[in-house]
């Protein structure tokens, strides 16, 4: 008899205590794997909110910050509004190379041409922007015309319409942005142009119409000339300009990173309980599983058995069913965190995004490959022990 066919053997008997550890194995793989995929999937949606900003100070009206920082993330709507002419004033400050404005508008709840309850609209001006302007122009090859938007990836066009409606306005869809896993994902891009036009039909034809102030704007984006310092110029900015606050793209979403950070803190200290507890569990299993088969390891001994091959069957039964729960529990957790990954974003307030098939692959992987060290390190102690007694004493007992 082989080790293969031992250790069958021996799973088949003992179907219980098989359980025992394939759900030992379960837990501690799939709820690895959950937060490794949750907290991952959090750096990278911040990281590609920050590169999609473009701008190196972002400057709201004063109070905002929290709020466009939440919009911009989170793609929850924000109208905020502050003097146009600040613009011209931000431009006079040392260090800023360029300045463009952006209206921060919403649709009405429950839009029908977008998954998500509130649509997050942004306008920008063509002829300074340098954050939008360009991806528009490699993407589709030009910029967007009056009644042409570019939407996140949760905007759609209505099944049986050519257009989606706003506020009573038909807007052409040119293009969808790529996922982000962040409030992108249910923006809405036009120019200023098309935002006054949809604001002038609304007062006709929509329930509720579209306001625009006259004279206001609700953000501008700074790009800094080379080697100008970031900080000198935020603080330059505070200083000019009343009632606005500039924040750092270096520190934008500064709150959701602490409150990633505290989650994974606090996730971390569960999953090390969880996972010593399955290390006790398993081991507490193996032991018993040892004692009770003192007497057969002893007559396979008996009978010409090596001590290694007894050490060998007995962990490939510990490292079988390590690989059966972690497999089926990083399936699992994977399937689950897919399907509800708004449920994710909405219920943590965090952004999420779901890795490609490379980086899920490697992460599953390596929640496999913990969970297979993991039952072997608690197996081996019982294994060494039991393969090491004297057939003879053994026997007798």
């Amino acid at each position: 008899m082989n080790i293969t066919q031992l250790t069958l053997k021996n799973l088949k008997g003992s179907a219980f205590r098989s359980l025992v550890v394939v759900l030992c194995a379960l837990l501690v793989s799939g709820f690895a794997v959950s937060i490794t995929l949750i907290m991952r999937g959090a750096e990278t949606s911040l990281q590609l909110a920050l590169d999609r900003l473009g701008a190196d100070i972002v400057v709201v009206p004063a109070g905002a910050s929290a709020q466009v920082e939440t919009a911009l993330l989170m793609g929850q709507p924000a109208e905020v509004w502050m003097p146009e002419e600040n613009l011209q004033k931000i431009a006079a400050i040392s260090g800023v190379a360029q300045v463009s404005p952006q209206l921060f508008l919403s649709t009405l709840a429950d839009a029908a041409c977008c998954t998500a309850p509130n649509m997050f609209l942004v306008a920008y001006d063509p002829a300074t922007d340098f954050t939008i302007q360009p991806w528009l122009e490699n993407k589709i090859g030009s910029g967007l015309k009056l009644g042409e938007v570019v939407g996140g990836d949760f905007i759609f066009v209505p099944e049986g319409s050519l257009n989606i409606l706003l506020y009573g306005y038909r807007v052409t869809l040119k293009t969808n942005l790529e996922p982000t896993g962040t409030g992108i994902d249910q923006t809405m891009f036009f120019t200023f142009d098309t935002a006054r036009d949809i604001s002038r039909i609304s007062q006709t034809m929509a329930i509720s119409p579209l306001t625009i102030p006259e004279g206001s704007i609700s953000a501008v984006m700074v790009k800094l000339t080379p080697g100008a310092n970031t900080r000198d110029v935020a603080i330059s900015i505070l200083k000019k300009i009343p009632d606005v606050t500039p924040i750092e793209s270096l520190n934008m979403f500064q709150s959701y990173r602490k409150q990633i950070s505290g989650l994974i803190k606090s996730v971390a200290v569960v999953l090390g309980a969880t996972w010593m507890l399955s290390l006790v569990v398993i081991g507490l299993v193996f032991s018993m599983a040892a004692n009770e088969r003192r007497r057969e390891m002893g007559v396979l001994r008996a009978l010409g058995a090596t001590r290694s091959f007894i050490l060998f069957s007995l962990l490939s039964e510990a490292g079988l069913l390590a690989i059966v729960g972690g497999v089926v529990g990083v399936t699992l957790s994977a399937v689950g965190i897919f399907v509800f990954r708004r449920t994710i974003i909405d219920s943590l307030g965090i952004p999420f995004m779901f890795p490609d098939a490379s980086s899920l692959a490697l992460q599953l992987t390596a929640g496999i490959a913990l969970t297979l060290v993991s039952v072997i390190l608690s197996a081996l102690v019982p294994t060494l022990r039991v393969s090491q007694q004297d057939p003879a004493t053994a026997m007798r007992e």
